[in-house]
């Protein structure tokens, strides 16, 4: 898979962003950006930020009290870190899939309906359309259309997680977040996951943390490494893997870091 030439506009801006949780200083003015239409991997060692980076653009660390942040997250230009922004609807527009799968305990066809009544969006046929939409471009709809009713959790490790997925997909979101979403999934799964991301870039902008630097060299378009809350190096996936500007950057990528 070869990266696509770079897109004409950003989706996604971190500037100067710090967060911190009381005393520990999780992120140190972190500056770059993530182009649309593109994969965006995040890498680095456990506790270096990557986490906090990620849900800084949905503003997941709110809901933790001892969390301050300074800085911007620009979405498509928007400060979401303003305190006038309605979170709900930034969450609509900024999707999430965690490294666990997390199913509701409901139906296969109300796990990925959820959100789009939860918004009153759609209904009746519209919104089985668009339930079976979202099934499709999570490549899970062939697996279960014909148990739409089943209870979520009868269905495999793998297919929990795109069912996951799936359900960030119904509230056609412009940004995907995705916090190792294959750590838990067997070869083949991750694959599966991994192939459906890289059509996925073609209607939105995804964030990827992962812990695999193969999986970061495969997918993603870009490339940005983090250690101890800093950014060192962000770059074009083949090039940051390949000829790292950043001493740093090399020896975390060949393995001598720390």
């Amino acid at each position: 898979m070869t990266p696509r030439a770079a897109p004409s506009r950003v989706a996604v801006v971190f500037d100067r962003l710090s967060v911190c949780f009381g005393a520990l200083r999780a992120l140190h003015e972190v500056s770059f950006a993530c182009p649309a239409h593109q994969i965006t991997a995040l890498i680095g060692p456990s506790g270096c930020g990557k986490s906090t980076l990620l849900r800084a653009v949905n503003r997941l660390n709110d809901e933790i009290p001892s969390a301050v942040a300074q800085g911007r997250v620009l979405l498509e230009g928007e400060d979401c870190s303003a305190r006038t922004v309605d979170v709900g609807r930034l969450r609509q527009r900024v999707g999430m899939v965690f490294q666990r799968s997390t199913p509701f305990p409901r139906s296969v066809f109300a796990n990925v309906a959820y959100g789009p009544r939860l918004q009153g969006a759609v209904a009746g046929a519209a919104l089985d359309q668009r339930v079976e939409t979202a099934l499709r471009r999570a490549a899970l709809w062939e697996e279960v259309k014909d148990r739409l009713q089943d209870s979520a959790f009868r269905l495999s490790g793998g297919q929990q997680q795109r069912l996951c997925l799936a359900r960030a997909l119904a509230n056609e979101p412009e940004v995907l977040l995705l916090d190792e979403p294959t750590s838990a999934l067997d070869p083949q799964a991750t694959q599966r996951i991994e192939e459906q991301l890289y059509e996925l870039r073609g209607d939105l902008t995804i964030i990827l943390v992962t812990h695999n630097l193969q999986q970061a060299a495969r997918v993603a378009d870009r490339t940005a490494l983090l250690l101890d809350g800093q950014l060192v190096e962000v770059d074009e996936s083949r090039r940051l893997f390949t000829t790292p500007r950043d001493p740093r950057t090399e020896a975390f990528i060949t393995g001598r870091y720390g």
